[in-house]
């Protein structure tokens, strides 16, 4: 992977990774267009291609940590001097309650393990040739943005953050499921689960964000072990050159999809999704592009 490679994916990635339009999709797409490990076999090169877009999205992922620092450190005190205070209140007739920092804590753990769960058993489909799949890409896009519209109809729109609950964080967690499939998104999918739950549109995304912390850690720390291995020599300089242009540019699209949802709906998500997956299908199925990596 060359420098300008490397600041291509890192733009794409930071653009697209918390705007509801797959990431993944758009980073296969990039990936192809400037032949990205096109020297190796299929199998490699698809492996290779999944372990650089998970190590990029570490970059997004410290925009994400830096964006809500204040949020974290709140919720990891309280989480820690409730705990603590429950445990030396054991005794006592009248234990202490979970502030609303330590319980946002517990749902982000809550939220958490459908896709931690799934994403173990999945790994090995994950990182193989079917997750690059251009139709399965094309047709999730679309899925995804029928769902979507789906929930902006019928969600109620009236859970602001302080009134989440087990049923938000398990709603959110499994919609986040959808995002191991290519084309999906994770934050398509999590702020549609949001939506079907009635969050508000601004706390479905802030909600989708935290929920974002431990899956693009697991699943970026555990590809960055692997591509040690499987990345060739010489590209760890430009995998970091990529990863830092996805954190700085990611920032700023945390900044724009907060403000914009609201005072906005996802239509021009959904419609962008619908437009490109649609675009993508024709292509493939009129021969202009092939299907696989």
């Amino acid at each position: 992977m060359t420098i300008l490679q490397a600041i291509f994916l890192g733009l794409v990635q930071g653009v697209t990774e918390f705007i509801p339009v797959s990431s993944t999709a758009h980073l296969v797409f990039a990936a192809r267009l400037v032949n990205l490990y096109g020297g190796a076999d299929k199998t490699l090169q698809a492996e290779q291609t999944t372990a650089t877009i998970a190590v990029i999205q570490l970059g997004t992922l410290l925009a994400v940590l830096i964006y809500f620092s204040r949020d974290i450190i709140n919720i990891l005190r309280a989480f820690i001097s409730d705990h603590l205070a429950i445990l030396s209140a054991r005794n006592e007739p009248v234990r202490p309650k979970l502030s609303k920092d330590a319980w946002l804590g517990w749902l982000v753990i809550i939220g958490s393990l459908p896709v931690g769960t799934i994403g173990l058993v999945l790994k090995k489909q994950i990182e193989g040739p079917f997750t690059k799949n251009l139709w399965v890409i094309a047709t999730m896009m679309i899925v995804v943005a029928i769902l979507l519209l789906i929930a902006e109809l019928v969600g109620k729109r009236d859970h602001a953050m302080d009134q989440l609950g087990v049923g938000d964080a398990l709603a959110v967690g499994f919609a986040q499921v959808l995002a191991l499939m290519p084309g999906s998104s994770r934050s398509g999918s999590t702020i549609m689960g949001g939506l079907f739950a009635g969050q508000t549109r601004e706390t479905a995304a802030r909600f989708s964000f935290l929920l974002s912390i431990p899956a693009i850690a697991a699943s970026g720390l555990l590809e960055l072990k692997e591509a040690v291995h499987k990345l060739p020599p010489g590209s760890y300089g430009a995998l970091a050159v990529a990863t830092v242009v996805s954190g700085i540019v990611g920032y700023a699209s945390i900044w724009f999809l907060l403000r914009y949802l609201r005072t906005h709906s996802t239509g021009v998500f959904i419609g962008y999704r619908v437009i490109v997956g649609a675009l993508i299908l024709v292509a493939l199925a009129t021969g202009y592009i092939s299907g696989n990596i």
